[in-house]
């Protein structure tokens, strides 16, 4: 990503043990391919206070929404917010959110396609996050 000039995850941003224990509570979710191994990967929470702040009304949120280069253009990037946002519909949510880096457009724009709203900004020491927003209608 830092190569094609995309400051989203730069390298040593996510300890290595951090992840370990998000995997180990069920946080992550992959699809796997035959070829290339893990071909997409999010991870889907209940609540986010550090991005969106304490008392938030319900809500499934993703982070780390990510697809193997071999794999862009499949649709798995789409299956997985789709899957993400089923989930919400399942628990009873009516707010599916997420974030990007406000340093990311082409990934701004990804979510927008997608139908996400943008309702905020979240400023860290060392980088600002775009909060975007989809209102999840029950499935028809």
């Amino acid at each position: 990503m830092v190569a094609r000039g995309v400051a989203q995850w730069l390298p040593g941003s996510m300890p290595v043990g951090r992840i370990v224990d998000e995997v180990a509570d069920g946080q992550w979710h992959v699809v796997r391919d035959a070829e290339v191994g893990i071909a997409g990967a999010l991870r889907l929470l209940w609540s986010d206070e550090p991005f969106w702040g304490p008392g938030q009304p319900p809500a499934v949120y993703v982070h780390g929404l990510m697809v193997d280069r071999r794999r862009s253009g499949h649709g798995i990037g789409t299956a997985l917010l789709d899957w993400a946002a089923a989930r919400g519909r399942d628990a009873g949510v009516g707010l599916f959110r997420l974030d990007c880096r406000t340093t990311n457009p082409a990934l701004r724009a990804y979510y927008e396609g997608y139908g996400f709203a943008v309702v905020g900004r979240a400023d860290f020491p060392t980088f600002s996050a775009t909060l975007l927003q989809l209102d999840l209608a029950p499935d028809d």
